[in-house]
């Protein structure tokens, strides 16, 4: 008896049994029914609300890490798509660049060997590299100079038309004074003499209009009344210009000093300010043998 009463003494070892046994009883109690009774499902009620309590932060959280996660995956592959289309921008822009320039190169190409079944002249192409901006001063630059057989005076056009002439020559640039800065009272015969394309007999004077922006063909005979739309080339006569180069178009006309010639108003064919490529002019010299 002396052994049970100090075995009661310790409460928390008594507690614990009595837990236990009515734990035990409770089990026995409820197994095998389908049926709680309302502590029961007091009880399971409170725990169902405390667990959803709890588990809705969590799984907040996890959702956001979640999120979190597919919003860096969002961020990769937008950065992906905007190199990829710039790229692709950049490649487009090369190509119509490089499908432009193999455009005006091969127009250039064929132009040099229609040219040269048409007369003996040699074509040197050059890369316009510079341009003045004295207004009374028109000329432009280009890669080629003495190294490359270049000389003064020869003539120098575009696949559209006549530019002008070649005025300074250095080892490996020279440059070309325009038709529209040439002096056509010149005693070096610098201007440009010129004729309507199928009249050969017709004959003028290229100069140039500030007032316009326009050639003009002065001097033109009574006989050879100029009509809008008629080409204009060079005739190669008393003039440094080969014969046959285009020069423009004639847009209006008007008659001229005291009623005995023409006066033509020249839309030109080349286009002065967009001048990238252009062509130097080599003309064979009599008993002097090509390369």
């Amino acid at each position: 008896m002396g052994e049970i009463f100090r075995f009661m003494r310790n409460k928390r070892l008594f507690i614990l049994m009595i837990g236990l046994i009515l734990f035990i009883a409770l089990m026995g109690f409820t197994l095998g029914r389908k049926r709680l009774t309302w502590p029961e499902k007091f009880i399971n009620d409170a725990f169902g609300t405390a667990q959803g309590v709890l588990y809705q932060p969590v799984g907040a959280v996890a959702d956001f890490f979640r999120d979190l996660g597919r919003l860096s995956d969002v961020y990769r592959e937008n950065e992906q798509l905007r190199r990829t289309v710039a790229q692709y921008t950049q490649d487009q822009i090369r190509f119509n660049q490089l499908e432009a320039e193999n455009k005006r190169l091969q127009e250039e190409l064929d132009f040099t060997e229609q040219q040269k079944k048409m007369d003996d002249y040699r074509y040197l192409i050059a890369q316009v590299i510079g341009s003045t901006s004295n207004p009374y001063e028109k000329t432009i630059t280009i890669n080629l100079g003495t190294n490359d057989g270049i000389q003064p005076e020869m003539a120098v056009r575009t696949v559209d038309g006549l530019v002008g002439l070649v005025s300074k020559v250095k080892t490996f640039t020279s440059t070309v004074t325009l038709i529209t800065d040439l002096d056509p009272n010149s005693s070096k015969g610098t201007p440009v003499s010129a004729t309507f394309l199928g009249k050969p007999d017709s004959f003028g004077i290229i100069e140039y209009d500030d007032e316009n922006g326009l050639l003009q063909m002065t001097k033109i005979d009574e006989r050879d009344k100029p009509a809008d739309g008629d080409k204009v080339i060079t005739s190669g006569l008393g003039s440094l210009f080969p014969k046959g180069i285009m020069i423009g178009t004639v847009k209006s006309s008007q008659v001229g000093d005291f009623g005995l010639t023409f006066t033509a108003i020249i839309e030109p064919a080349a286009k002065f300010d967009h001048l990238r490529e252009v062509f130097v002019i080599v003309v064979p010299q009599a008993g002097v043998d090509e390369p």
